[in-house]
């Protein structure tokens, strides 16, 4: 059964938070009924233009708050998004910040003394966003504290811009393949289909990554890229960048497959298709992909498991 190989094959580490894992490397062979070459659709009128379409965050100072070590850049959330920089000295500092449904979400601020970006996953409402640093052993102690008023403009917004766990630029090698893959598709669809054929065949599990991954772990797109290895939560992020960069939102998910922690992709598209007859997009809802799955496993084993979704539990959306 594929849930059982999962409870083996899926290695997975979740740190306060911050999800690292991913499935085994098993066999990429498929079966002999989705082994036929593909009937190419035919098309008529120009491709789709593939020309990146990367949001920058912006932390334009217009709503600026914190005090002399904590700076809370507020300029922006009607695009689904809080700036946060970091000037203090302890060396272990959170972010939490509680959505409107109660949810809270936790990351670990770097302390570059940059600012960094983090979505309003849970759409529009009010956000408590709270500064934390640690105080001694388990204990941190809230050192800024805020709530916003968050109306977002356009629901998709939090899920197109790059932000700590999907990180990108437009000058990343990651946005300029994700041009280069999707060139001459006619629809978004196709572009999926590309992308997600890329990661799933060209990037292989790390299993030694997994097994000495550090505290604090973040993706790095092109680093993944460049050595094409990765854990799930870098085969997620690659691709939600590569979709993103190409205006198509997609959230990386984490929370449970089977029993195990796990990260994968949803993404949404207006168009109805299928991606190798695994994948159903109806265009009217968000559509799981897990790319990690699918670079380990059968395409007959991926449409079983995945199925309707009831397999995957989401916990949190970036």
């Amino acid at each position: 059964m594929i849930h059982k190989k999962l409870s083996f094959a899926l290695l997975f580490l979740f740190v306060t938070g911050i999800l690292l894992c991913g499935c085994s490397d098993g066999s990429k062979e498929l079966p002999e009924e989705f082994a036929a070459p593909k009937q190419q659709p035919v098309h008529s009128g120009s491709p789709r233009d593939n020309t990146p379409k990367v949001l920058t965050p912006t932390a334009s100072g217009d709503t600026v708050l914190g005090n002399d070590t904590i700076i809370v850049d507020a300029s922006h959330t009607e695009s689904g998004y809080v700036m946060v920089r970091y000037l203090g000295s302890n060396d272990k500092v959170k972010l939490r910040i509680t959505g409107p449904d109660g949810s809270e979400y936790i990351y670990l601020l770097s302390g570059s003394g940059e600012y960094e970006t983090f979505p309003f996953s849970c759409g529009s409402g009010s956000y408590q966003v709270q500064i934390l640093e640690h105080a001694d052993q388990d204990m941190y102690a809230v050192a800024y504290s805020t709530d916003l008023s968050v109306s977002i403009q356009d629901e998709f917004s939090p899920f197109l811009y790059p932000n700590q766990y999907v990180n990108f630029t437009e000058t990343s090698r990651t946005v300029s393949k994700g041009s280069e893959l999707a060139e001459n598709s006619y629809s978004d669809l196709e572009v999926i289909e590309h992308i997600y054929h890329y990661v799933t065949e060209e990037i292989s599990y790390d299993t030694e990554k997994a097994e000495n991954v550090s505290y604090g772990y973040l993706p790095v797109v092109d680093e993944t890229l460049r050595s094409k290895k990765g854990i799930c939560f870098d085969y997620a992020a690659v691709m939600s960048a590569m979709l993103r960069s190409q205006g198509i939102p997609t959230k990386l998910e984490v929370g449970y497959s089977g029993e195990a922690y796990h990260a994968w992709i949803s993404t949404y598209i207006k168009e109805s298709g299928w991606v190798d007859n695994i994948i159903q997009f109806d265009g009217n809802s968000w559509t799981l992909m897990d790319p990690t799955l699918a670079a380990g496993n059968s395409a007959d084993s991926v449409k079983k498991y995945i199925g309707d979704g009831s397999n995957y539990i989401v916990k949190y959306s970036y």
